[in-house]
């Protein structure tokens, strides 16, 4: 009699099949774990970027608004400065034209021709209106060819004779114009 013998592999299958899977859920847990360390270190690592360039920015942000006050300050400064120079250069032309003043005055005195008498002087910018009474026609003549020969005196030009018995029987009012100009500077000298 044979007898067969008979052996179940089924429970050691079993066995190395629940050690299997034991090991794949082992080995999944793991590389779970381990990918989420990296996506945790990954997401730090950008984050804690993200921020210091953050913070780099407000640092510029505050610098550039520390630079836009200096600038304002700067462009107000340059702006008093300009109007400093302005005032200077006026001082400085004031101070230069003050002899002018005085020396057209002391030529308007030289170039006077006799019995011609001036009796109001108006400037307007560079222009003498000139109002005056003179013994006769030919005075007034004189004094237009005096103020031709001057060098501080261009255009001279009669704008109104009228006859005034009063002050003679030749006697005439005129009104002239002259334009003032200045000579080079070794003229003047």
């Amino acid at each position: 009699m044979t007898h067969d013998i008979r052996i179940n592999l089924l429970p050691w299958r079993e066995e190395l099949r629940d050690q299997k899977k034991q090991e794949f859920l082992n080995i999944t847990l793991g590389v779970l774990v381990l990918a989420g360390a990296i996506v945790g270190g990954v997401d730090r690592y950008y984050n804690r970027a993200i921020d210091l360039q953050s913070a780099r920015n407000g640092f510029l942000t505050r610098e550039i608004g520390v630079l836009e006050e200096r600038i304002e300050e700067i462009k107000l400064l340059q702006q008093k400065r300009n109007e400093l120079l302005s005032r200077m250069k006026v001082i400085q032309e004031l101070q230069g034209n003050r002899p002018i003043i005085v020396r057209v005055f002391d030529e308007l005195a030289r170039s006077l021709a006799p019995r011609v008498f001036f009796t109001s002087i108006q400037m307007s910018e560079a222009a003498l209106a000139i109002n005056g009474v003179a013994e006769s026609n030919n005075r007034i003549s004189n004094q237009l060819r005096n103020f031709s020969e001057s060098e501080w005196f261009v255009r001279p030009n009669v704008t109104a004779i009228n006859a005034d018995p009063n002050q003679g029987p030749q006697a005439s009012q005129f009104a002239l114009t002259v334009h003032q100009t200045t000579p080079k500077k070794e003229e003047v000298e």
